[in-house]
């Protein structure tokens, strides 16, 4: 988020032991996440992959409004998982976090790991896991999908807050209390959570009414026929 309170971390905001903690966080996770993506990537899905990580980088850039002086974007751990997986969404996020510091400053170097930690790794999970949970609703209907698509963005931002919160109290140089952090944070970044979760249901719906196939929730995971009356339904309108 852009504005009086920022999900990504700067440099300075952690002190340093804390900086090197999250590091070595981030470098596990994204490390697990590559073996693990491998698995679920081929010839025909990796550019998909590579299509959401340009998708939420792009839309990472644009920002709508949540409360006078304060602005939100698409974080896409959920968008990513739902479409790639888990671990490929995973690294999009990372990537795109890499590349937003590198390029724009956005996110302070020694807070990357930080960042990393928070948005692609426990945002990420949380929206996968919700996402998963829901599944039986998400392969009844369109209408399903993109609900349980907008909860698990929804969740997803509110957890990367927290995580921020998490990160802060362990090892933050901010002058703010963390009560006034936490309180800002969690409280913001609900109404953010709605922006994520719109942007979110209605990018998944897309996708699965033209390419069901390539969605990996509707997939059950590794399989590559859709088992979902969205894919049914649409394999039955081409024969």
């Amino acid at each position: 988020m852009r504005g009086s309170i920022a999900m990504h971390m700067s440099d300075g905001l952690l002190d340093v032991p804390a900086s090197l903690l999250f590091g070595a966080v981030a470098v596990a996770g994204v490390a697990v996440a590559v073996v693990f993506a491998r698995r679920d990537l081929d010839d025909r899905t990796a550019p998909m992959a590579g299509l959401v990580a340009a998708f939420v980088f792009a839309t990472q850039m644009l920002n709508f409004p949540v409360l006078p002086g304060v602005s939100g974007h698409l974080l896409g751990g959920a968008l990513a998982a739902i479409l790639v997986g888990p671990w490929a969404g995973a690294l999009c996020v990372s990537i795109v976090l890499v590349l937003q510091a590198l390029l724009f400053a956005d996110g302070g170097l020694t807070a990357l790991g930080a960042n990393i930690t928070n948005m692609a790794l426990l945002g990420t999970a949380a929206g996968y896991l919700i996402a998963v949970a829901l599944r039986p609703f998400a392969v009844r209907s369109r209408a399903g999908l993109v609900t349980v698509a907008f909860t698990a963005a929804f969740v997803n931002t509110v957890v990367a807050a927290l995580g921020f919160v998490g990160e802060y109290a362990i090892g933050g140089h901010g002058s703010v209390p963390l009560g006034g952090v936490a309180a800002a944070m969690v409280g913001v970044h609900c109404l953010i959570g709605i922006g994520e979760g719109v942007l979110t249901a209605l990018t998944v719906g897309a996708v699965a009414s033209a390419r069901p196939d390539l969605v990996y929730l509707l997939r059950g995971g590794r399989e590559t026929r859709p088992r979902s009356p969205i894919g049914a339904r649409r394999q039955e309108g081409a024969a």
